[in-house]
């Protein structure tokens, strides 16, 4: 019986955040199988008891999307049925956050319908990482723990670049220049935003205007999701077309969809940083990004929740 007992229950998204979160805790994961039947189903068998357990099931929902979302609910629900005491759903990275409004007519806000799933698999909390927008946090009816990853970034430029003085924050768009801020006050540096426009159907951006001053700076572009990474690239250009020195970039998530590898290979940005909350091989292999891990951020976390603590003792910046 593990009554009152941790239990950490991975998925096959991000096995490697999953062994470093487990490492960091000194926990072994569960004894699990998650594979597929022949026709495609997920299959799910916990073969160990957790009854009365809390536990904690690590999976982001990233690429390929419907597959991770489907293995998060299956799990949740398995747990559930084996008389779990709470679980608590740990996405690092949350699938179709950017569909979080109704921007035109007749389409669906897939982030609610994602967090009614979750809620009717059976979880009690939800813990993530910088959801693309804060808001989404209210489609839940249950407790949602939503890490930022601003300290991380600025850990990170502090140890890179020996002197910040002729440097700015910049945010690729308006919307995320809450979050460039964030990097900005940590590292006591300046701010520029990017005016940008999308296309009607929203598959293409437009950099309109930078509303700051960049001439001569080290510009360090912040953002959430790196996907295709047309914004950034073209974001990057247009800070070269005025003035800039050099062009770096810090994205939660790097979910690295398309060609935006080759594309990222290809351009003028000196280097990417992304967070391990998604891990993309090819992009590491081919030297394209450089990641930085929040295995050891997420396992205090999940520590705090399991402990009934507070997470902003913890981390004051909540």
């Amino acid at each position: 019986m593990r009554g009152n007992q941790l239990v950490l229950l991975s998925g096959t998204a991000n096995p490697s955040l999953a062994s470093e979160i487990s490492g960091s805790l000194g926990i072994p994961l569960c004894d699990a199988a998650v594979d597929r039947f022949s026709d495609g189903e997920v299959r799910v068998r916990i073969r160990e008891t957790v009854r009365g357990a809390d536990v904690f099931v690590l999976q982001p929902t990233c690429p390929p999307v419907n597959d991770t979302l489907m293995e998060l609910l299956i799990m949740i629900d398995a747990a559930r049925r084996a008389s779990a005491r709470r679980i608590i759903a740990v996405v690092p990275y949350y699938g179709y956050s950017r569909q979080d409004r109704k921007h035109t007519g007749r389409v669906p806000i897939s982030a609610r319908l994602v967090a009614n799933l979750i809620e009717t698999a059976g979880a009690d909390r939800v813990l993530t990482m910088d959801l693309h927008a804060g808001q989404i946090q209210g489609f839940f009816n249950i407790p949602v723990d939503n890490l930022r990853a601003d300290w991380i970034f600025a850990d990170h430029a502090r140890a890179t670049f020996r002197d910040l003085s002729d440097s700015i924050v910049v945010s690729p768009d308006a919307g995320g220049a809450v979050r460039a801020r964030q990097v900005a006050e940590r590292l006591d540096l300046p701010l520029a935003i990017l005016e940008k426009r999308r296309t009607s159907d929203g598959s293409d951006v437009d950099v309109m205007n930078v509303i700051g001053e960049v001439t001569g700076r080290r510009c360090l572009l912040v953002d959430d999701i790196l996907s295709s990474a047309g914004t950034l690239i073209k974001g990057a250009r247009t800070l070269l077309d005025h003035g800039a020195k050099e062009i770096f970039a810090y994205c939660t998530h790097g979910v690295f969809s398309g060609d935006a590898i080759y594309a990222l290979a290809e351009s003028p940005l000196k280097r990417v940083v992304v967070t391990n909350t998604i891990f993309v091989e090819a992009a590491e292999k081919g030297h394209v990004a450089e990641y930085t891990s929040v295995g050891d951020h997420l396992a205090k976390t999940i520590q705090c929740i399991y402990e009934y603590r507070s997470v902003s003792e913890l981390f004051p910046h909540y």
